[in-house]
């Protein structure tokens, strides 16, 4: 894949496959109005539509629709792009494809077309990453979201901390053509201020990422605890539906259950795992083995207990079998049996809620507390829709900007730091592809639908 302006003509359907009122096979390129003229005739203005009659390679008339017209650079991909709009049945579409491939242009490539826009400038790379997010979005938050990122908001930002970074850069690099003169520049306490200034601004960034990353990829929450303390009942209560199992024998679940929900926008993948506890019985023991492979891929715990017995030796055994580095929420079920009414308690910086699955009774507690511990707290808006790699860039510029402190701070090798700082930027331009590689390109748009 290349990033210099491609100079053929794609075409692809851009409606979803299947039968339906309308399908849309779109053109871009240098020779799209020409491809479509050979296939509608005369076209339109450009922004207005005409009905046509629309005809395959050899002249044979196989559909009627709408032609519509978008002239480079003002179009999707800044090029000349043509729609032609004509009946959503998969036979029309595919004759209507290969009248078009059979006139000059190629079958597109999965996500060519937002390609297309990027390398001509029309996007940059997070709001191209944007449409995808837009398309494939799991609810109306997500939505919002995206739209936000495809409005260029993450970019926008991105521009800001790039903006002072390269400030900087300006400075660190001057103060270094003039080091043999008495004045130390790399000393000034505004350096280190405006330094300081652009690592917080980051971090501030970089929290704002995380909650859209979540809106987009969701959450991985695993039910966990002793054997019949509620964890199926809680798992279809969050669920609306009876998903799993329930019967007052310990150990019914043993095998791994997983339900997708939508806790007011934050996609959420529950999983209902087999009680953690030793057993003789061999089918058990692979229940328990699962649960704890399932638990290493968790982001988050909901440990349940029985709140009629409080937190006991056994709560304590099950709780020291989870990975050490994964978050855990207290949940104590069954309030409505131990007399407590559901409440929200925090102890030594640890949360407990207290709930019952059965009833329902302070279900709305856990939800509000899932959303917290995403980032989302009480409100419904993200900031905009990110990816892990744009996390994944905020960290490394993170890294070279406190090795680039540290180096003015020691006043060992300052040309170290400078080179930090360059690198600093460099990860930085990875998010809207200021700096980007052609393997980062195709496994970016490969991941969009045809036609997109």
């Amino acid at each position: 894949m290349s990033a210099h302006a491609p100079t053929d003509t794609i075409a692809a359907i851009a409606t979803p496959p299947g039968r339906g009122a309308v399908g849309i096979l779109r053109l871009s390129g240098p020779r799209a109005f020409d491809v479509a003229t050979r296939i509608a005739g005369a076209l339109p203005a450009g922004r207005s539509s005409a009905l046509r009659a629309f005809r395959d390679a050899q002249g044979r008339i196989v559909d009627q629709g709408l032609v519509l017209c978008f002239a480079g650079p003002r179009s999707y991909t800044g090029e000349d792009v043509v729609e032609l709009q004509g009946h959503g049945g998969p036979v029309v579409m595919d004759q209507l494809l290969r009248a078009a491939c059979a006139l000059g242009a190629r079958a597109a490539r999965a996500g060519e077309f937002s390609e297309r826009a990027f390398i001509n400038e029309r996007l940059d790379l997070a709001q191209a990453e944007a449409v995808a997010d837009l398309i494939n979005a799991g609810s109306a938050a997500a939505a919002r979201a995206a739209q936000r990122a495809l409005d260029g908001e993450l970019s926008r930002q991105v521009q800001g901390l790039t903006d002072e970074l390269m400030s900087l850069r300006v400075f660190v690099e001057g103060a270094l053509d003039f080091s043999d003169e008495d004045i130390d520049w790399l000393a000034h306490d505004g350096l280190h201020a405006r330094l300081e200034t652009l690592e917080a601004n980051l971090r501030r960034l970089r929290a704002d990422c995380e909650r859209g990353r979540r809106l987009r990829d969701g959450l991985i929450v695993t039910l966990t605890g002793r054997p019949n303390v509620g964890k199926s009942t809680l798992l279809n209560a969050l669920a609306g539906a009876d998903i799993a199992i329930v019967t007052p024998i310990a150990g019914t679940t043993r095998d791994v259950l997983r339900e997708h929900l939508d806790l007011d926008g934050l996609p959420v993948t529950a999983v209902d795992t087999a009680g953690l506890r030793d057993s003789d019985d061999p089918i058990e023991q692979e229940g328990v083995r699962r649960a704890r492979q399932a638990l290493e891929q968790a982001e988050l715990a909901l440990f349940v207990l029985d709140d009629r017995e409080g937190f006991g030796a056994e709560d304590a055994a099950a709780l020291s079998q989870l990975p050490p580095q994964l978050p855990v929420l207290r949940v104590h079920n069954k309030c409505d049996l131990s007399g407590c009414a559901p409440a929200r308690e925090e102890i030594d910086g640890q949360v407990r809620l207290k709930l019952s699955a059965a009833s329902g009774a302070g279900l709305d507690l856990l939800r509000m507390e899932i959303r917290r511990f995403a980032g989302l707290g009480d409100a419904a808006e993200s900031p905009f829709s990110a990816r892990s790699r744009h996390i994944d860039a905020l960290r490394r510029t993170g890294e070279h900007l406190d090795a680039a402190r540290q180096r003015l701070a020691q006043k060992t090798m300052p040309e170290l730091a400078a080179e930090e700082l360059r690198q600093a930027q460099d990860a930085l331009g990875e998010i809207t592809g200021r700096v980007s590689t052609e393997d980062l390109l195709g496994q970016i748009f490969a991941s969009f639908c045809i036609g997109k």
